[in-house]
């Protein structure tokens, strides 16, 4: 109690400072919900605040972008670039994402703020409140250069209690549930954060076209406040444009996960994205190994040849082909465009044409170093290649990003979607830019470590690394007997059950859908393959129908063709979920059928079990059950009835 009486006793003291000294400008949401303070006393430093239905969730916060580390930024003047705020209301229509049409709708404004010294230069705030969330980007201009092109960040996210929160972790379980006053050190966004049983916070970043460094967090043990980790960002002349720094909204964490708010905050794409091909793709990695009746499958053309012609059966969208198809992929000599299996590759490029199914091209960091990058690029894009790739990228985070965006570029010139792996940059809304950036491994591949990714891990990261953009989690393994496969790479068992494993391809938001089981495994289950063949996008709604985070998450997709599909995934716990269908039209007859784990399922001892309703008649006034094993899901198919 003493503590909560002090920083309120700071708050008042800091509030009445304010007061004497400097004006408190506001910015409310369309809805008037979501409020944006922001001040500066003359002669220190830039401060905000934000509030949620009265109730304050980030308390008197710094802010800054300088040209010295001493965390200052100096103030002598404020000056609102516009007498009134902007409101906008529009629609975006994005070429492929969780819904066809989005709202847009914000209200907006800018602060010109000028240093009390030359050095300190000027700095541009720009503010936009949603609904959904408050986002703020600094923009600094005509700084004196003494200490070179380099400028350092200054923000800071003061929380106003001792929230729960969890966070990105890298190719590992997500940290969290973890008290904000237990973080010590550094911490990874997407931080997500539950404020009260009815509010939930993601605090991300959006943008980060200007090449800076992407956002990581710090704090100390007994402190609810957190800071950007200063870093010096090189080579920029008189204007930089920072990230926009986000703070999401809702009333559960279901509403962060269907949020469009990211990706709202980057620009519109500059050039036609219409040739991209969002949907499920095969995958050639996983099935190196694999035996089915005798046949054993490999990396090679007699294989994709079979993988061809099941994604042409079921209207899969094609086929990823991973390393080594141009010699061993760490080895300098290994030419991305003429060595090993070049030769087949483009014969299985032209087989897949022929039946409409595209074909992806491994690419990694050593050979787009070592080659020239878009002479590969347009070789690619000349043999017919649907997309890129890409692999351990190295570099620290700033030159990670930028190369990122440049490689990005130059597939989007060459008509190449690119998919990026090995710790990634953090996706941060550039689909709405660059609608060829489908994907990126900013997770753990589920199949690479059964140590680290278990059902808990699901059921987290889709509430955390989901919310920042589309993931590429490589779900719906089906090969789940008990015992070790005969996969030539990590060959372990897989804590999942194979209902479990359909249910996440559908949660899971990705422009690719790779999927890694062989054409038989899927086959096995005509249910559960009838539910992915279903899988056709781009999506025309999402909804995140119920879920917790690390407990289980209800995922609604409708598909290109108006179907429903319902995925729900829980942890290690078994439970029974109640789904009203109230999302249906009020019009019309609909059928489902519905498949869960068998009443003997287990993810660790009975994972290949399940059972298949008859397809049932239901309505928008329907309620469905679906019951749960430990590690386990459901997937449920709803079609206009006949």
């Amino acid at each position: 109690m003493k503590r909560i009486l002090l920083l309120a006793a700071m708050a008042v003291s800091f509030l009445c400072q304010i007061s004497a000294q400097s004006q408190v400008y506001e910015l409310k949401s369309p809805d008037g919900r979501v409020s944006f303070s922001f001040t500066g006393v003359i002669g220190t430093d830039l401060r905000y605040s934000i509030s949620v239905d009265g109730r304050i969730v980030i308390n008197w916060s710094r802010m800054g972008i300088t040209h010295s580390d001493d965390n200052f930024f100096d103030i002598a003047t404020i000056m609102p670039q516009q007498s009134e705020p902007v409101k906008i209301k529009e629609v975006w229509r994005p070429l492929w994402g969780k819904r066809s049409v989005v709202k847009d709708v914000y209200n907006s404004q800018s602060f010109q703020i000028a240093g009390a010294s030359v050095q300190t230069g000027i700095l541009v705030l720009d503010v936009r409140v949603y609904d959904d969330g408050v986002a703020f980007r600094m923009r600094p201009q005509r700084m004196t250069k003494n200490e070179g092109s380099n400028l350092y960040e200054h923000t800071e996210f003061n929380f106003a209690g001792d929230f729960t929160a969890w966070y990105y972790n890298g190719e590992r379980h997500n940290v969290g549930p973890e008290l904000l006053s237990d973080a010590n050190g550094e911490r990874l966004p997407v931080m997500t954060i539950k404020a009260a049983d009815d509010l939930y916070l993601a605090l991300h970043e959006a943008d980060l076209s200007a090449g800076g460094w992407p956002m990581r967090l710090q704090s100390e043990t007994g402190s609810t406040r957190f800071e950007v980790i200063t870093e010096k960002i090189t080579g920029f002349e008189d204007e930089f444009m920072g990230a926009w720094r986000v703070l999401m909204i809702g009333k559960t964490p279901g509403d962060l996960v269907d949020s469009h708010l990211l990706e709202l905050l980057n620009p519109e794409p500059e050039q036609d994205f219409s040739w991209v091909r969002p949907g499920v793709y095969l995958w050639d990695w996983r099935i190196d190994g694999a035996v089915w009746e005798g046949y054993r499958y490999g990396m090679n053309y007699e294989s994709w040849v079979k993988m061809i012609d099941f994604a042409a059966e079921q209207g899969f969208q094609g086929l990823v082909l991973d390393a080594n198809w141009y010699g061993p992929e760490f080895e300098k000599d290994s030419d991305p465009t003429k060595g090993d299996k070049a030769r087949d590759v483009q014969r299985i490029i032209k087989y897949g044409k022929d039946k409409g199914v595209g074909v992806w091209l491994y690419l990694n960091d050593v050979a787009g170093t070592n080659y020239p990058i878009e002479e590969t690029l347009a070789q690619y894009e000349a043999w017919g290649a649907t997309g890129v790739k890409y692999g351990f990228m190295n570099g620290n985070a700033q030159q990670k990003n930028r190369k990122t965006q440049e490689i990005t570029a130059l597939c989007a010139k060459h008509h190449l979607m690119v998919d990026y792996h090995d710790y990634p940059v953090h996706p941060f809304g550039q689909m709405r830019t660059w609608p060829n950036a489908v994907t990126r491994e900013y997770c753990k591949a589920q199949l690479d470590g059964r140590q680290i990714f278990q059902p808990k891990t699901f059921v987290t990261s889709a509430f955390v690394n989901m919310v920042a953009g589309p993931i590429d989690q490589n779900n719906g393994f089906l090969e789940l007997h008990q015992g070790r496969t005969t996969r030539k790479d990590n060959n372990q068992e897989v804590p999942s059950t194979v209902t479990g494993e359909i249910a996440r391809t559908l949660i899971t938001w990705s422009g690719a859908t790779v999927i890694p089981d062989i054409p038989e495994y899927y086959e096995k289950y005509p249910s559960l393959l009838e539910f992915l063949s279903a899988e056709k996008q781009p999506w025309q709604e999402s909804i995140t129908l119920a879920g917790e985070i690390g407990e289980y998450i209800v995922m609604a997709r409708q598909n290109k063709d108006g179907d429903w599909l319902i995925g729900a995934a829980t942890n290690e716990d078994a439970r029974t979920l109640s789904v009203p269908l109230d999302f249906l039209p009020k019009r019309g007859k609909f059928t489902a059928t519905i498949s869960t784990d068998a009443d003997d399922t287990h993810y660790q001892t009975n994972r290949e079990t399940l059972r298949t309703e008859a397809p049932k008649a239901v309505t928008r006034k329907s309620v469905i059950e679906l019951p749960l094993a430990p590690g386990g899901g459901a997937c449920v198919l709803i079609r206009a009835a006949k």
